[in-house]
């Protein structure tokens, strides 16, 4: 099973994106399930959306602890979520950032 783990603020997509890129996985033919983590956060609070895809029946419906790769949407939230946390075996990251990482 391959889990991804999106970090974003509400109303920024990242749930949407999730369910989306599910979607997708689903008209491939494989199994994927989404799972948003928010309360009653209002808009620009943190959130996270958990995508989980695999080529058989997908079982487990929890939370991705040790992801493949993280999504971030907004780069504002290095600074306040850890967006490494898990297991240190995380194989991508794709931040979404306004200009080129190598001018960082």
């Amino acid at each position: 099973m391959y889990e991804i783990r999106f970090h974003g603020r509400g109303g920024q997509g990242a749930v949407m994106g999730a369910e989306i890129l599910a979607k997708a996985f689903l008209d491939e033919g494989k199994w994927a399930i989404t799972i948003p983590a928010f309360g009653f956060e209002r808009r620009g609070a943190p959130v996270q959306a958990y995508l989980k895809f695999d080529e058989k029946v997908i079982r487990q419906h929890t939370n991705v602890r040790f992801p493949d790769c993280v999504i971030c949407i907004d780069p504002t939230l290095l600074n306040s979520v850890n967006i490494f946390e898990g297991d240190q075996r995380i194989r991508g990251l794709l931040p979404c950032v306004p200009r080129s990482l190598s001018k960082s």
